[in-house]
């Protein structure tokens, strides 16, 4: 009896076990409970000292901790302990260089990806005083002098300085109006385009605030049609629609003319700095000599194929060039932040000049002293230049294009090595004296892993290793991205991966879904750790989910990156449906049951996949797809395709609109209303020509929803119909 007792017992744990790790994800977990969120280290920042750092804990402290032990010395600012506190929470914070002061943002309110206002607050340690930045109004881009003693801010597009000794607030233009001008802040395209949202930068000895003014007067404008509901919140007593009209110049038409000026604290005087007497050029970033003494301007011709660096005179305004970059298709926009400057007034540009994207070192002069990488890699991060050690540290994809490693190099090439040791994807956060850094570690079966190193390599501590999570995951029967290679009948290898349905049976055959960007210097193929979503629910449901890097994507060179300039599309659609016919020939593959999806660039692809390879795809998913680059932005559509006076072909060979009645299989097409990116007539305009060519669809527009399609239920919405379709169509 005693035998028989305890084989029950052990069959029911063994039972309870087994089913405790097969429980079944479900969309609720994903999109609205964040089941699986994975937790990072907050708001990590270097102290002077190089031997502490400051993180964000929760929303309402900002302690001090000790890089040698990787344990929290004090707190530098505790919300709580503050009597009638102006502010419940902060997200945000920014330590004033003398660490005296803590800048703190909350209440933010999004305007376009990267722009938001917000209220500003300040704490001043020293005097324990909390006070309101301005009391004018929300804020935008609010930032401190080096010398800590002032705060710059716009504000209905006007620049403003806080002066926090004396707490006067002085306004430095009066000429900005909505839709006009706009100072120290970029206009729609160039925050969208070349990824920054503050237009000033302060001298580093605090007597300069140099801006860049944009006069959008010219610009074509457009209009979106906005209605009652959660997102935007409209008057839903009001019969009518309200309409948001913004300024977005479409490939071809006119820009926004900028003009860099300068401004003197002392005599508070603004100057106009010469940037040359062509107004059809981008200035997309402005930044100071270390020393203070030259304003270095970055200018782009308008085909984004040749990048001067120019110093200009601060006080007169007066301007030479002293660095210039070319590519005979273009120079790609990583180069803005690559650039940056040694303390002693060397520089390090990132180009693309041998093939593959590497770092070279000038002088103060524009004088070339050396290559620091060399190889046939893709340098894809620079760290900066210990001076002690004299070696520059930088990522790169120098093992596999999938994954990231963190090396260092001397400039003569004596000292070099790589300094992360795990396999995958990794990336570094130094002190600001270079003994210490923050490893960023993950690879396709392991969460997010932060740890703390000193100089020597050695582990000092674990910050964060999401325990919480992988233990969670324990319980869930979760297939494992598997990587694979396939070589196309062009005698293309490209890279891709799949995820198996659960409990997989090769000899079976699955549907399947590709799911993919292939934007240019996109990559979804990488050795790193992607947060369960909703390619592991559909691989639950049964689904082989595959996505595969086309040519154009990032990590393989020049050649590879760059050979879809003047036809965004072409190659990139050819290798999706060679990918599909690769898929089709396998065995455990139901090559009449295979369905693409994508989403903005990926929509694109979805579309002209469909389109070229006919009765391969029985489903496809489109979502916020741009349909012709007529209809895009200036910058992005013209740096690969050049304008369409110039181009005309280009833009019309690949578009969707000229083969809608191409498509076979079953489209769903999906777009939020109020999409201020890709716009919704793209789906507009597609859709009437999938009409009047007698091509059935199913549609579904989501209103006031921007490119994200999200806010409230929405999401959740999204994802269920597309879920309900695939199984529809495929199973």
């Amino acid at each position: 009896m005693k035998k028989s007792g305890f084989t029950l017992l052990g069959w029911l744990i063994a039972f309870a076990l087994f089913a405790q790790s097969n429980q079944k994800i479900s969309l609720e977990d994903i999109y609205t409970q964040g089941t699986f969120r994975s937790e990072t280290v907050k708001g990590l920042r270097s102290m002077n000292d190089g031997e502490h750092y400051t993180t964000l804990e929760g929303d309402r402290k900002v302690v001090r901790n000790s890089y040698k032990t990787g344990q929290q010395v004090d707190v530098l600012f505790d919300l709580s302990k503050i009597e009638k506190a102006p502010l419940t929470y902060f997200t945000e914070y920014q330590l004033s260089d003398d660490e005296t002061k803590i800048l703190l943002t909350t209440n933010k309110r999004k305007i376009y990806r990267h722009s938001y206002t917000a209220q500003h607050y300040i704490w001043n340690s020293v005097t324990k005083e909390l006070t309101a930045l301005s009391d004018k109004g929300a804020q935008q881009l609010a930032t401190f002098s080096p010398d800590g003693e002032r705060v710059a801010f716009v504000s209905d597009n006007n620049l403003f300085i806080k002066n926090l000794k004396f707490g006067n607030e002085s306004q430095i233009t009066y000429d900005g109006k909505e839709n006009e001008i706009i100072n120290g802040a970029p206009d729609w395209v160039y925050e969208e385009e070349f990824g920054f949202n503050k237009a000033f930068w302060w001298s580093p000895d605090s007597k300069f605030l140099a801006f860049i003014r944009f006069d959008e007067t010219k610009v074509p404008e457009f209009s979106m049609i906005k209605y009652a509901g959660e997102s935007p919140k409209q008057d839903e007593k009001s019969p009518y629609p309200q309409i948001e009209t913004f300024k977005y110049p479409k490939a071809g038409e006119t820009n926004s003319t900028v003009s860099v000026m300068s401004y003197e604290l002392y005599s508070r005087l603004t100057i106009n700095v010469d940037i040359g007497s062509n107004t059809d050029i981008y200035i997309p970033r402005l930044t100071w000599t270390p020393d203070s003494k030259d304003l270095v301007v970055m200018r782009f011709n308008r085909l984004q194929n040749q990048l001067d660096v120019l110093y200009a005179n601060p006080f007169t305004g007066e301007s030479k060039p002293i660095f210039t970059e070319k590519n005979d298709k273009y120079v790609d926009e990583d180069f803005l932040d690559a650039f940056m400057y040694l303390e002693d007034g060397r520089f390090i540009v990132s180009s693309e000049r041998d093939g593959w994207r590497h770092l070279y070192l000038y002088d103060r002069l524009g004088f070339e002293q050396g290559q620091l990488t060399k190889g046939k890699f893709d340098v894809t991060d620079f760290y900066g230049y210990d001076p002690s050690q004299k070696v520059f540290y930088y990522q790169a994809a120098a093992e596999s294009p999938l994954r990231r490693e963190v090396y260092f190099t001397s400039l003569d090439g004596k000292k070099q090595g790589k300094i992360s040791t795990m396999e995958g994807t990794n990336k570094a956060d130094f002190s600001k004296n270079f003994n210490y850094y923050v490893n960023y570690y993950s690879c396709s079966d392991t969460p997010s892993l932060i740890t703390l190193h000193d100089k020597k390599n050695k582990l000092i501590r674990t910050l964060q290793d999401n325990t919480v999570l992988k233990s969670k995951l324990q319980s869930y029967n979760l297939p494992k991205k598997e990587f694979f290679r396939f070589t196309t009948s062009e005698g293309i290898e490209l890279n891709g991966y799949m995820i198996k349905p659960a409990n997989f049976d090769e000899s079976q055959r699955h549907p399947v879904l590709i799911t993919q960007y292939s934007g240019p210097n996109s990559q979804k193929v990488k050795d790193e750790w992607d947060n369960i979503g909703w390619n592991h629910y559909l691989a639950q449901e049964g689904f082989l989910v595959v996505s595969v890097d086309p040519r154009g994507t990032a990590a393989r060179g020049e050649d590879f990156r760059k050979v879809t300039y003047l036809q965004l599309g072409k190659y990139e659609s050819d290798d999706l449906v060679e990918t599909a016919r690769f898929l089709g020939s396998l065995n455990y593959v139901d090559k009449e049951n295979i369905g693409i999806f994508g989403w903005s660039y990926g929509g694109f692809m979805t579309l002209l996949s469909m389109q070229k390879g006919g009765e391969l795809f029985k489903a496809g998913i489109s979502v916020a797809p741009v349909t012709n680059w007529r209809f895009y932005d200036t910058i992005y559509t013209e740096r690969f395709m050049r304008t369409p006076q110039e181009n005309p072909d280009g833009y019309d060979d690949n578009s969707p609109l000229t083969h809608a009645g191409d498509i076979k299989g079953r489209l769903l097409i999906v777009h939020g209303s109020a999409d201020d990116n890709v716009h919704a007539q793209n789906t507009y305009e597609f859709t009437e020509r999938l009409v009047q060519e007698g091509v059935q669809f199913d549609m579904a527009i989501y209103v006031n929803r921007n490119h994200s399609i999200s806010g409230g239920y929405t999401t959740m919405h999204l994802y269920t119909k597309m879920t309900n379709f695939l199984k529809e169509q495929l199973q």
